[in-house]
C-alpha cells in the first residue's frame, strides 16, 4: 500500500555522537520481512550488542512468520485460504493484532484497512499505465474491501473473512509492530538503549552512550540535504508515508501511489506524514491513514488522541504539525 522507504523518505536522518567510556553502539543492516532494517543497541561490550541484535532479528522473524501473506503456512494466509468459507482459530497475539487494526480503522473512517489486500490492483505505477481506470473498474476493484466484513469471535478467537476472495494483509502495520515487539525483547534483556528501524519504521528507548538524546532531523522539503529543525526523541517512536517516487501523471495531474480503500482512487493533496507517538505499530498504522485522510481531517484526528503527533507536508510543500509539536529551529 506505501513504498518501502530508508530512513523515513530521506526525511529524517539520525545522528550520533560520541561514545560513552562504559558502553558502545553496535549497529547492524539485514534484511527481514523483505525490507531492510537497522538495529542500534548500546551495550556494555560489542560481542554482546551483536548476540543482542541477533535475538532481536529472530524475534522479527518469528512474527514474520505469523502474519507474511505471502507464507502459505502463517496464519495470516490460512484466513485469506478460508475468506466465505469458515472462521479460523488463530493464536491470540494475531488475534489482539487484528483487533487493534479494527480499532485503527475505526476512529480513521477506514482510511486505514487491512482488507485493502483485496483490491484490484488497477493502477500501475511502473510505466505502464496508458489510461485512467473507469468508474466501473474503480468500484470492482475495492468489492472485497472493507474492515467490517472482518468477523472476530472474542470467545472462540477465531478470524472470519465474511466475503469469498476477501484478503488481509498486514504491510501497513506489520514492520512497525515487528519492531515494537524486537524492541519489547531487548528491554526485557536489560538492553538500555537502542534504535529499531524498520524501513523507515523507527522506534527507539534509552539514550545515546554519550548519554544524549536520540536525535531526528527534518529536512527541508524544498532542498531534502538542508536541516530546518531537530526533534529529541525518547522512549518515542515514528513512521512516514510518501508519494515522491512512485506517482503517474495523466493529463497534467499527479496520482501517487497510496490509494484509499475506500474509493480505490489514489490519495492527493499530501506529499508527507510523519506520525510520532510510543507505538511504532500505531505509527506504522497512522501515517498511511493520515495520508488517506488529507490535511484537515488527519490534523484534527492526532490533535484527539493523546500522545501522538504529526508533521504534515501538502502538495504545495507547506508544512502543518499537531498541537504537541515543538520545532527546535535551526539557522
Amino acid at each position: 500500500m506505501r513504498q518501502l522507504i530508508t530512513l523515513l523518505f530521506g526525511l529524517w536522518t539520525i545522528i550520533g555522537y560520541g561514545q560513552g567510556r562504559e558502553y558502545v553502539t553496535v549497529k547492524k543492516t539485514m534484511g527481514l520481512m523483505g525490507s531492510r532494517f537497522d538495529i542500534t543497541v548500546v551495550a556494555a561490550t560489542e560481542e554482546l550488542g551483536y548476540i543482542n541484535i541477533e535475538e532481536a532479528a529472530a524475534e522479527i522473524t518469528r512474527i514474520e512468520k505469523m502474519i507474511s501473506s505471502w507464507n502459505p503456512e502463517s496464519e495470516t494466509s490460512l484466513i485469506n485460504k478460508n475468506a466465505g468459507i469458515k472462521p479460523v482459530k488463530v493464536s491470540l497475539e494475531l488475534f489482539k493484532l487484528i483487533e487493534r487494526a479494527k480499532q485503527i480503522s475505526e476512529i480513521t473512517d477506514g482510511a486505514f484497512d487491512i482488507s485493502y489486500a483485496s483490491m484490484d490492483l488497477i493502477w500501475k505505477f511502473d510505466g505502464s499505465m496508458k489510461y485512467l481506470p473507469t468508474e466501473t473498474e474503480i468500484k470492482k476493484s475495492i468489492a472485497k474491501v472493507g474492515y467490517k466484513k472482518i468477523i472476530l469471535n472474542s470467545d472462540e478467537q477465531t478470524v472470519f473473512l465474511r466475503q469469498r476472495g476477501m484478503k488481509i494483509s498486514f504491510g501497513a502495520i506489520g514492520k512497525g509492530y515487528a519492531a515494537d515487539k524486537a524492541k519489547e525483547l531487548l528491554v526485557s534483556k536489560q538492553v538500555i538503549a537502542g534504535i529499531i528501524n524498520a524501513a523507515g519504521d523507527l522506534t527507539t528507548w534509552g539514550t545515546k552512550a554519550s548519554g544524549e538524546k536520540w536525535l531526528i532531523g527534518i529536512a527541508n522539503p524544498l532542498s531534502k540535504d538542508k536541516i530546518f529543525s531537530w526533534l529529541p526523541i525518547v522512549e518515542s517512536s515514528v513512521a512516514t508515508s510518501g508519494n515522491y517516487e512512485k506517482y503517474v501523471l495523466f493529463k497534467g495531474k499527479k496520482y501517487t501511489h497510496i490509494i484509499d480503500p475506500r474509493t480505490g482512487w489514489p490519495s492527493s493533496g499530501v506529499n508527507s506524514v510523519s506520525i510520532f507517538s510510543k507505538s511504532a505499530e500505531l505509527c506504522d498504522a497512522l501515517a498511511t491513514a493520515v495520508f488517506i485522510m488529507g490535511k484537515d481531517a488527519g490534523l484534527a484526528l492526532i490533535n484527539q488522541l493523546g500522545g501522538t503527533e504529526v508533521i504534515l507536508v501538502d502538495d504545495n510543500n507547506k508544512i502543518y504539525k499537531s498541537n504537541g509539536i515543538m520545532f527546535e529551529n535551526n539557522p
